[in-house]
């Protein structure tokens, strides 16, 4: 039986090894952690902020404007609400005093913005869409976003009257000349007032005030019944979304609820993460100590079972030989370049035969022959490489 000898106990390990250790452990799961936390914000920053109900005159929701519509009716105007420019253009050709209000312009088509130019009246747009400012308020163009609580700062009866507004995220304008301009930030107009085709224009880059969950902050209540109070009638256009094909053939990525692109980018971005986190560097080698020492004879036994296990003569006599040529070039005081280079065969050959006797055909053919055929072959190669390297250590 082969006798083993036992490994030193290792040294204890300190703090600091102890705190690397885990935190090479935890480092996978905080990462994943984080990932998750980052998608989560992504995610959330992605969802689309105004809902269905956003400034609809029949909806309680917060969101929604039946709170405002409810006032103004209250105090003897009356507001007729319409889903369709058709019945908006029939309510206001019937009074020429109406004052259009236009929510949710970006669900109207140039067609329709051409029908609403048209109209006699003055009109309030909600939060207007690029086409609608371009349609309905020429000169008007957006000009960044604005937040907080702002005051008028204008001669503007219905905003000088309502004081200062919280605008969360509204619209900044730029406006041409003549235009009254309020609400001022950073220097540039959320409130626009200009006449076109001898009609007033009223621009408001919110309409966050006029909902349910903010008529009671700042003035948005008065600014709001300022403004739709102050004529004998009202009509609050929401257009209704466009039925699917209304608007003509549409793409793929128009046809693909928004919930499913969510999802797909939630899965494009683990699929990186996986990805990164499986194309890391590999760190250094972990050397640990042996729980026994192996003798090198075993080794050596153990290395020729799974040679002849596999059938490797050929590998087996390539390890012979090269372990020949590097020990038996040490002994002649050649370089320990000279035994893998092929140019310095002759040289080494000559010189093991110059110590040997041995004929130099068949040194060459031990050292650089082809590989044996069977075991037996190998065997005696072994026992020839043996006997030259005895040889020349005697000599």
């Amino acid at each position: 039986m082969t006798a083993v000898q036992a490994a030193p106990p290792a040294a204890p390990e300190t703090a600091r090894q102890v705190a690397h250790r885990r935190w090479r452990r935890s480092r996978g799961i905080l990462i994943v952690l984080l990932a998750l936390v980052i998608i989560g914000v992504v995610l959330a920053a992605l969802r689309p902020k105004v809902r269905a109900e956003y400034l609809d005159p029949d909806s309680p929701g917060q969101q929604g404007a039946r709170a405002l519509v409810e006032i103004t009716r209250q105090h003897g105007t009356p507001v007729t609400v319409a889903r369709s420019v058709s019945a908006a253009a029939g309510a206001v050709n019937s009074n020429p005093d109406t004052l259009l209000v236009i929510a949710r312009s970006e669900r109207l088509t140039s067609t329709d913005l051409a029908t609403l130019r048209a109209l006699p009246g003055d009109r309030l747009l909600l939060e207007p869409s690029g086409d609608a400012l371009e349609a309905l308020a020429p000169g008007v163009e957006t000009d960044g976003v604005t937040s907080g609580t702002i005051s008028p700062a204008c001669p503007l009866p219905a905003a000088a009257n309502a004081g200062s507004i919280d605008l969360i995220g509204g619209q900044v304008y730029r406006a041409p000349a003549g235009a009254t301009q309020c609400y001022l930030g950073d220097g540039r107009p959320s409130l626009v007032q200009l006449p076109v085709g001898g009609a007033n224009v009223t621009v408001i880059g919110s309409g966050g005030p006029f909902t349910n969950e903010r008529l009671t902050d700042e003035g948005d209540a008065a600014l709001g019944m300022n403004l739709l109070g102050s004529r004998s009638n009202v009509v609050w256009l929401l257009p209704a979304p466009p039925p699917p094909g209304a608007g003509g053939q549409k793409s793929f990525t128009e046809l693909v609820p928004f919930g499913v692109k969510l999802a797909v980018l939630q899965a494009v971005i683990a699929v990186v993460l996986v990805a990164l986190w499986r194309a890391r560097r590999l760190g250094p080698v972990v050397v640990e100590p042996l729980p026994v020492v192996v003798r090198s004879a075993e080794a050596v036994e153990g290395r020729a079972r799974l040679y002849r296990s596999r059938g490797a003569g050929d590998r087996a006599a390539m390890a012979l030989r090269a372990g020949a040529l590097e020990r038996l070039t040490a002994l002649l005081g050649m370089p320990k370049s000279a035994a893998s280079d092929p140019a310095m065969a002759n040289e080494i050959v000559a010189g093991i035969a110059a110590h040997t006797g041995e004929p130099q055909a068949a040194i060459g053919a031990a050292l650089y022959g082809p590989p044996p055929m069977d075991d037996a072959e190998l065997v005696r190669l072994s026992g020839y490489l043996d006997e030259l390297e005895r040889q020349v250590r005697s000599s």
